[in-house]
């Protein structure tokens, strides 16, 4: 039986994801094979087989099946869960330890890899218009913290490029918004220090009956894209006819922070004590994105099922399934111009 071998499995996208998998597949072609650097027992209770593996070392991955059908690489150092500021980490598990992911998909004979991308080397786009499409050339900032674990991920990028051309690895390429998912982890880093999620916070102050802000220009739109619309895209870019794809993963409908709000409000609030909005237009604005899916949706057959409220009733729903099984998912620990891409022959 071919081996699915998904990298960074012990993360929250790759816990969902796994399950996600176990859903809706019903084939006996294929098992998929969690892996992680966590000790969990998570995938205990499906029957997944899970290594733990550190990607910058080669050595460790002889631990690892070899009759490889595909890779969905969920691996990697970002700021959001990183103390401090640390560089050389982007560099170890982004270009090191990809590089050792696409020689074990090479040397294993892997029919393709499924690589997450972050979306930092176009989100400046935003500001000028607020659909991003796919085509867009890198344009980032050079004097951020974020700028080395951008640039680390455009490299992984082209190396998984170089690897398509060369040996004829195919290759799927997916740049991640933010996504939303429940996680009993409800922290992250900004700038090295530990802060709540914003919109953990948002959650917390609606599900109490307390005053909610919405600060800067209420009007500005974001892309809220659930973690179950990102592992469609991705379980069906496993079984494509094609030899490569780069998509945008999100819904391509904007909403507006007034109304991510008041969704908050209608879907946690309770009844009696519902939050009061209060306008702030003196405050900061907040980012503003769409993702242009079109060629998701063309050439996967991507079709998103969460439209924004749903993906907080569904938010809602699993994590009172987390407190009633004490916990849910494992905690995690989760511009230049761009070279030529194309798809070779």
């Amino acid at each position: 039986m071919k081996k699915i071998i998904v990298f960074g499995a012990s993360g929250d996208t790759g816990q969902y994801f796994v399950k996600y998998f176990l859903e809706h597949y019903a084939g006996g072609e294929y098992q998929i094979v969690a892996t992680g650097t966590r000790e969990t027992h998570y995938f205990e209770q499906f029957g997944v087989p899970y290594y733990r593996v550190d990607i910058t070392k080669k050595e460790e991955f002889s631990k690892l099946p070899r009759d490889v059908y595909a890779v969905v690489d969920l691996a990697g150092a970002m700021p959001a869960r990183m103390k401090g500021y640390n560089p050389y980490k982007y560099i170890d598990v982004n270009i090191t330890g990809n590089l050792n992911i696409l020689e074990y998909c090479r040397v294993n004979n892997a029919d393709r890899i499924l690589f997450a991308q972050s979306f930092g080397d176009i989100k400046d786009y935003g500001e000028q218009n607020p659909l991003l499409t796919v085509d867009l050339p890198r344009k980032f900032s050079f004097t951020s913290d974020h700028t080395i674990y951008v640039m680390s991920k455009n490299f992984a990028v082209d190396m998984i490029e170089n690897y398509h051309q060369m040996y004829g690895l195919k290759r799927f390429i997916f740049r991640l918004p933010t996504i939303y998912l429940y996680s009993p982890v409800d922290t992250f880093y900004v700038d090295g220090v530990q802060r709540k999620i914003g919109y953990r916070l948002l959650i917390d102050k609606a599900r109490a009956g307390e005053t909610i802000e919405v600060w800067g220009d209420s009007s500005r739109v974001k892309d809220m894209v659930y973690v179950k619309d990102f592992c469609q895209m991705l379980y069906k870019a496993l079984f494509v006819d094609r030899p490569c794809g780069y998509y945008n993963v999100g819904t391509g409908i904007g909403t507006s922070l007034l109304d991510q709000i008041k969704g908050m409000v209608e879907v946690f609030g309770e009844d009696g004590r519902k939050s009061e909005i209060v306008m702030r237009p003196d405050k900061p604005n907040a980012p503003q994105y769409v993702m242009d899916i079109t060629p998701a949706v063309e050439e996967l057959g991507y079709k998103p099922q969460y439209n924004y409220l749903d993906m907080l009733r569904d938010f809602k729903k699993e994590m009172q399934n987390a407190k009633i099984m004490g916990g849910g998912y494992s905690k995690v620990t989760h511009i230049y111009v761009a070279p030529q891409i194309g798809c070779a022959a």
